[in-house]
């Protein structure tokens, strides 16, 4: 699976690109929502796993521009975040998200597994 990973998290970004890739995945990662429609202009990707909280752009505000874009419209776009409130889950839902994950709910290896069960369905 060619999956791309947003989070302006440097630690936690590495950590989930390593674990993803241990399992054959090929994972490319960007700090940010400007940074990874860049990515989206020049690649395609089966998978895109995104942060709701990052500087300049939610992970919402780029879920509403990934749905606008036929480079990524047949992505799948998970949520990966510590914002657990029911109303960032549904904000996400509504603005198109296949999947959303809590961090701190689940350890790195629960997240890959989750990741490609969502993808699978």
């Amino acid at each position: 699976m060619k999956i791309l990973l947003v989070d302006d998290d440097a630690f936690l970004r590495d950590m989930y690109a390593t674990k993803f890739a241990e399992l054959g995945d090929e994972v490319q990662v960007a700090s940010d929502g400007t940074s990874a429609l860049s990515k989206i202009e020049s690649d395609t990707y089966d998978v895109i796993i995104m942060d709701m909280v990052m500087p300049g752009m939610s992970g919402v505000d780029l879920l509403v521009e990934l749905k606008k874009r036929e480079d990524a419209k047949k992505s799948v776009c998970i949520i990966l975040s510590n914002q657990g409130e029911e109303s960032d889950i549904q904000a996400a839902r509504n603005a198109g998200a296949d999947g959303y994950i809590i961090k701190a709910e689940s350890i790195p290896s629960e997240v890959v597994a989750t990741v490609h069960s969502i993808v699978k369905k």
